[in-house]
């Protein structure tokens, strides 16, 4: 099992010095991934200042050799594919291969589309998110690519560098279980991000929520079967290692094979320097 640390990319956070400090302290702590959050507007938090993705995990690059690094996660509708394509490439050469990409509708919806003049239809959102993923992935093939979908079009365009993992970095997409159809979208990817009904962002799922993910996505795995496929699971554990085992321990059972340290997203600590700092150094679980 693997374990990452996950901040917002706003607050303390915004700053991409303070991003490198914690990927530098993550990795010499021996966490296996760092993931930033990818908002433009969150209202929920608005007030405080926010920093790219993009140019924080540069930063993290930067500091860092070993461990992955990306977000969690990216809404691919919001952005141009062919600007993200790059992005992603440019940080995968910078790192030396160690970007994990996690897509998803994002969100609020109302937020981070609507406010800018965009669609908050949940549906034409996700044929833009499945439709911009296939093009991402064939631009990083370095290969040439001609399109004529419903949402994008490209004619003859080929974008290089390649990435250096081929035929891309692994693909992880986010979703909120029980809905299926994220988790449908996942199998055919490497990697399911849930978070779950039941319990939001910060807080440890159910060990039963869990395996019924991990059966359904199971289920649906046809092409590609032979990949590896993550199940990457997220909540606040005790700094304590036993105490964290016994959080965790039951949730590797059922399937899981990422472990995301998270603040409470409605705790006073999830944006701040000081607090995420303690709980790198004192080391990831031990399972």
């Amino acid at each position: 099992m693997r374990f990452s640390i996950n901040i917002p990319n706003f607050g303390d956070f915004a700053d991409p010095r303070n991003v490198a400090a914690v990927a530098a302290a993550a990795e010499q702590a021996g966490w296996d991934g760092l993931f930033v959050w990818d908002h433009v507007l969150h209202r929920q938090h608005q007030g405080r200042p926010f920093g790219d993705p993009w140019m924080l995990l540069t930063a993290a690059a930067l500091a860092t050799s070993r461990i992955r690094l990306g977000t969690l996660l990216t809404p691919v509708a919001r952005y141009r594919p062919q600007q993200l394509a790059r992005q992603v490439a440019t940080l995968d050469h910078l790192s030396g291969g160690r970007v994990i990409f996690a897509a998803g509708l994002g969100g609020p919806v109302e937020d981070e589309y609507r406010s800018f003049g965009d669609t908050a239809d949940p549906q034409l959102l996700a044929e833009r998110l499945d439709e911009g993923l296939d093009l991402l992935r064939r631009w990083w093939s370095g290969e040439p690519v001609d399109h004529h979908g419903r949402h994008y079009e490209v004619r003859d365009v080929t974008l290089l560098p390649a990435t250096v993992q081929r035929p891309g970095p692994p693909v992880w997409i986010g979703g909120f279980w029980p809905r299926r159809p994220p988790m449908r979208r996942a199998a055919r990817w490497d990697g399911a991000v849930p978070l779950f009904e039941t319990a939001r962002h910060g807080h440890v799922p159910d060990v039963a929520d869990v395996r019924d993910l991990v059966g359904y996505v199971r289920k649906h795995r046809m092409g590609g079967a032979e990949r590896p496929f993550e199940f990457v699971l997220g909540g606040a554990t005790p700094s304590d290692a036993v105490k964290a085992k016994d959080v965790i321990g039951p949730l590797r059972d059922a399937g899981a094979t990422w472990w995301d340290e998270r603040q409470v997203q409605t705790g006073p600590d999830l944006d701040r320097l000081s607090p995420v700092m303690r709980r790198i150094e004192a080391g990831p679980p031990v399972i």
